[in-house]
């Protein structure tokens, strides 16, 4: 978690910037993040190492190469939202009629009305819906994320889990604790196998996502690494 006032940030947040103010401090960016920017002055909150000041960040360009990992000062955020936020948020039926992601999305907001976590949509779904740009493709996956503050039970795992397997499009769950992330199937499935955890200073085996351990200091990092861990 990453404290930008008057609110702190999680990873898939999305931030509304000022886009002048980021660019100007991105001299080794490729051409098209200033493109990017100016055309939707939005990044996604991602898992890196942060100071109070900088929080990790990542652009989205039009291509699907195009992503571009980097810092954003507090100062420049404008507002934040959150993937729960977006379960407000819709598409027209004909884009729904053309995209079995946003089909996929309806479907499990049903079925999760009565979920006690808080989730959300996240990936090209997620950006499309908080900014009104058409990134989602008929081949997009539903990326979704589950905030688990609380320890989840297996078998409620293996409930969720149950719920995304016919959905019209391949749902990829990730599960976000105060600590981590993970791969909600992944726990599902696993009996005594270590899980993946995909931590700020990378990926690590552990059985456990909620364990002390695993909390970082967060400390600054230089930018312009390839993007990871969104």
């Amino acid at each position: 978690m990453f404290h930008c006032e008057p609110h702190s940030v999680r990873t898939h947040d999305l931030l509304e910037i000022d886009a002048n103010r980021l660019i100007a401090a991105q001299a080794s960016a490729p051409q098209w993040v200033e493109e990017s920017l100016r055309k939707s002055p939005f990044v996604i909150v991602r898992r890196d190492r942060a100071t109070g000041e900088q929080i990790p960040v990542g652009v989205r360009g039009a291509e699907r190469n195009q992503r571009w990992a980097t810092f954003c000062h507090r100062k420049f955020v404008k507002s934040i939202l959150a993937p729960p936020q977006l379960l407000r948020h819709t598409v027209a039926i004909s884009r729904s009629d053309l995209i079995p992601a946003f089909r996929a999305f309806a479907i499990l907001k049903d079925r999760w009305r009565d979920l006690d976590h808080h989730w959300g949509p996240a990936g090209s779904i997620g950006f499309e819906l908080a900014t009104g740009n058409v990134v989602a493709n008929p081949r997009s996956d539903l990326d979704i994320v589950v905030y688990a503050d609380r320890r989840m039970a297996v078998d409620e795992a293996k409930s969720l889990h149950a719920d995304v397997i016919d959905l019209p499009a391949i749902a990829d769950i990730r599960v976000e604790t105060p600590v981590c992330g993970f791969s909600l199937t992944e726990y599902a499935q696993a009996a005594s196998t270590a899980l993946l955890l995909r931590t700020p200073v990378g990926h690590v085996l552990g059985n456990d996502p909620w364990s002390d351990e695993l909390k970082i200091c967060d400390t600054g990092q230089a930018a312009g690494k390839s993007l990871s861990g969104l």
